[in-house]
């Protein structure tokens, strides 16, 4: 059972004062439980080295696509298999950061993959800053959390500068490039999610700005512009597959740009691979029977399962079948013809009332940050968000 501590939540007005106003769902609801998860140090421990492992499962996984031209098979767009490979073959595309989505990990039950929002996971305001801002208006400890995402990412844009080397050298490095972050118009969501990036990039020390994406300019032998100023960097908090479906000649202008040098984009175009939910089949066939992965195909397990579209989010267009195929529980949202895999069914850990509680694990050079989504069988965009503390 879920060990939940009841807190005394935060009003509309407080966090509408700090930038967050998708806090009421559809069914005027709070979106930001009122309750946190009680975590024992152990289990903050086994998150932190299970997101560790899984991250250098991906790369050792992305590898064997790149060697072994398996970009098709897990759905990467033809016209963005250019960027991801250019993106892979050189360092300087850093991945910033991504949310392990896991089952288990409380409640004695395992910890076990579900899938990795590698490109543009959502969350992190709830994560980095909601849950800490929970603690603290509670008299709790707002330290005793496993929670250490906005450090982890100040830092992951430092080592754009200095990669693998030592952060201290940032300054020494650093020539005044320039971060210009994007989304789109019209969502209050995806642009305060944005601009709290770049407040964590300007505290990393780096010259930013922020445009809509329908503001920027985009030249594939010049670079990347906004108001007549070119940026040697561009974040977009926006997926890489759908520039490759809804935008293809930004998809193609995006390629030659990093083929010229003339910038680097955030997160990179690797990413996707990531991201794709084929992967997963990837990681079960180079690591079977992996304590942390779930059995994963692109055909019927013949066993308890949930099938995935490849790039669906927030539990849109995912079912959940018998061993025999048979429909038990499917969401709305639908994700149109996209191809999917098959997972090995897992039962997440319940409260008392029997609510499932999913993992949400930021990575970010290494485990940086935890939360809980809380739901039905079927986690989607209804889901609240869950914070948690580090009992003692």
């Amino acid at each position: 059972m879920v060990n939940l501590e009841k807190l005394e939540p935060l009003t509309p007005e407080f966090l509408e004062s700090i930038g967050f106003f998708w806090h009421t769902d559809g069914d005027s609801t709070p979106y930001i439980a009122d309750e946190a998860v009680a975590v024992t140090e152990d289990e903050a421990e086994a998150y932190y080295e299970a997101a560790n492992t899984l991250y250098a499962m991906y790369v050792e996984a992305g590898e064997h696509v790149v060697q072994n031209d398996l970009f098709h098979e897990i759905g990467i767009p033809f016209n963005l298999v250019d960027a991801v490979k250019k993106s892979w073959e050189n360092d300087v595309h850093w991945h910033i950061y991504g949310r392990f989505d896991l089952a288990g990990g409380i409640d004695g039950k395992p910890i076990k993959l579900l899938e990795f929002n590698a490109d543009t996971p959502t969350a992190l305001f709830e994560t980095a800053i909601i849950q800490w801002a929970l603690l603290k208006a509670n008299d709790m400890d707002e330290s005793g959390q496993f929670n250490n995402v906005y450090e982890a990412i100040r830092d992951n844009f430092k080592r754009l500068i200095v990669l693998e080397g030592d952060l201290e050298d940032f300054e020494r490095y650093y020539k005044g490039w320039k971060i210009l972050f994007s989304s789109i118009r019209g969502s209050i969501e995806d642009e305060n999610t944005t601009r709290l990036l770049q407040k964590i990039a300007d505290d990393a020390g780096f010259h930013t700005a922020f445009a809509y994406v329908d503001e920027v300019e985009f030249a594939e032998d010049e670079g990347i512009f906004f108001e007549k100023t070119n940026y040697e960097y561009w974040f977009k908090l926006i997926p890489w597959e759908a520039i490759a479906i809804e935008e293809s000649d930004l998809a193609r202008i995006l390629t030659k740009i990093m083929e010229n040098q003339k910038a680097i984009i955030l997160n990179p175009a690797y990413t996707l691979m990531f991201q794709s939910k084929g992967m997963m089949k990837i990681l079960w066939d180079l690591f079977p029977n992996h304590p942390l992965l779930l059995e994963t195909s692109f055909k019927p397990l013949g066993k308890k399962q949930v099938q995935k579209p490849f790039f669906g989010r927030e539990g849109g267009g995912v079912k959940i079948l018998d061993e025999k195929g048979g429909l038990l529980t499917a969401a709305e949202e639908s994700y149109g013809e996209q191809p999917s895999v098959y997972q090995e069914f897992v039962e997440l850990p319940k409260d008392e009332m029997g609510r499932n509680y999913q993992a949400g694990l930021f990575f970010a050079y290494e485990g940086c940050g935890l939360g809980y989504r809380r739901g039905g069988e079927i986690l989607d965009n209804m889901s609240k968000f869950v914070g948690h503390f580090i009992k003692g």
